[in-house]
């Protein structure tokens, strides 16, 4: 008897990412000059005051306004980052941060899941192409892979957010991988923000571009291969057992 299709979500299921997609949009359209460096700067003086007045209330409003960024793939992921560090320093920025990111990135991969389900899944198992043999990856050695293409994204955050929900990667390794992974980075960018005051005093714009330089790309290079590690060890044995 031939297996049956599994079932098509409803639009019930499909709701939320109707959802974050419609406000992924309306954000892209008109929120672009608000989520900004400029608009950090140009704001400091009430942020850092509001900061200094209502510190538990500033720091909850940061984390859900940087959860709202990340779940709806709104623009100013960077500029949140910057400001969390500007706001609380290395630390707790980076905390806030990393975690803030984690949750957004959870509620993307919870809504996907939920809008395509088991029915798309299988029809990336009947394609080819680069997505079937990332998949392909990514389920043979799950946590090393995820680890390794946050550390080093190669893909689009969004993009990493998506995939593991419709191969069916279990929640707590998606999100274990997803903090861990951008932890590096995380905290590079949070230290960045830090720095800002004296970027604000010289009138000048933060080099975000210092991720690349070889005394920070090497580290987060070697990081991302060690995490590969176990999937060579693992397949070099295959090998051996083959021959």
């Amino acid at each position: 008897m031939a297996e049956l299709p599994p079932p098509r979500p409803g639009w019930r299921q499909r709701l939320p990412l109707i959802v974050i997609a419609v406000v992924a949009v309306i954000g892209a359209l008109t929120l672009r000059d608000y989520l900004s460096f400029e608009a950090l700067r140009d704001n400091r003086a009430a942020l850092l005051a509001f900061r200094d007045a209502h510190y538990l209330l500033t720091a909850s409003a940061f984390i859900a306004a940087y959860i709202a960024i990340v779940a709806f793939s709104l623009p100013g992921a960077t500029a949140a980052t910057l400001t969390g560090g500007f706001l609380f320093g290395l630390f707790p920025g980076a905390f806030f941060n990393l975690t803030a990111a984690t949750i957004g990135a959870v509620l993307i991969f919870l809504a996907v899941r939920a809008g395509f389900g088991r029915a798309l899944s299988a029809r990336i198992d009947a394609g080819e192409g680069r997505v079937k043999q990332i998949t392909a990856a990514i389920r043979a050695n799950e946590v090393p892979v995820l680890l390794s293409l946050r550390l080093m994204p190669v893909l689009p955050f969004f993009v990493m957010n998506v995939i593991p929900a419709l191969i069916g990667v279990r929640l707590s390794v998606f999100a274990a991988t997803t903090f861990f992974g951008i932890m590096p980075g995380g905290f590079i960018y949070t230290w960045v923000g830090a720095g800002l005051g004296e970027v604000f005093a010289r009138d000048e714009t933060p080099d975000m571009g210092i991720i690349f330089e070889p005394h920070i790309l090497g580290p987060l290079l070697g990081l991302a291969a060690l995490s590969l590690l176990p999937v060579v060890v693992r397949a070099y044995r295959s090998r051996k057992g083959v021959e």
